[in-house]
């Protein structure tokens, strides 16, 4: 099968497309890679270093299903019509991609099937799952740094997935632990600091 990169570029840039593309079609070119497919995709806009806005929280969404679908050992992901069919700008997923294909190629050098348990077993696509479904809550809180980390972890781990590349997983999993890891810190410092700016209120109230 031909790699990731040069399937989206042959499909987006080659061959003639309507304005409006939809989920339903892309979903065609993974073939039995569906999940690692999708994952890759749908992370990629919230991944780049300058992330196209709009996408996290539907996007995340999107995630959140397909990562407990994943958790429950389904072999090919369920979607909505609503989500399959919805339209998405051809010119804004050609932007996406011109941003985004050099990072697959860089990837791709790399990428071979080894360890394959972790991404075939049970047990992995379980810990897989899981790490998604975390990183993609984290993706759809509307605060800045919550997002682009845990976007870059939902890539490496789903293009792990693509070429059934345990060691490619595993960076994916590291990375979102980090993204989870500095997720709570900006949570518990804006709880906190909310806390303590409720605090000075109530007091100049007082006085």
């Amino acid at each position: 099968m031909a790699r990731l990169s040069v399937e989206l570029h042959r499909y987006f840039f080659e061959e003639e497309r309507s304005e409006g593309v939809i989920l339903a079609d892309i979903i065609l070119l993974a073939g039995e890679r569906i999940f690692g497919f999708l994952f890759v995709f749908l992370a990629l806009p919230s991944a780049l270093p300058v992330p196209a806005p709009g996408y996290s929280v539907p996007f995340g969404v999107v995630l959140f299903v397909l990562a407990v679908q994943l958790i429950a050992g389904a072999k090919r992901p369920w979607m909505p019509n609503r989500v399959m069919n919805h339209p998405i700008a051809l010119s804004k997923v050609q932007g996406i991609l011109k941003a985004g294909n050099p990072w697959l190629e860089k990837i791709e050098l790399f990428s071979r099937p080894r360890l394959t348990y972790i991404c075939k077993s049970l047990a992995g696509r379980v810990v897989i799952g899981s790490a998604i479904a975390l990183m993609a809550v984290s993706m759809m809180i509307p605060i800045p740094g919550t997002n682009t980390l845990p976007a870059i972890g939902i890539f490496v781990t789903g293009f792990g997935l693509l070429d059934d590349d345990g060691v490619i997983t595993l960076a994916g999993l590291v990375l979102c632990v980090m993204g989870f890891i500095l997720s709570a810190s900006i949570l518990i410092a804006v709880w906190f600091g909310g806390s303590s700016l409720l605090d000075l209120i109530r007091d100049w109230l007082k006085r």
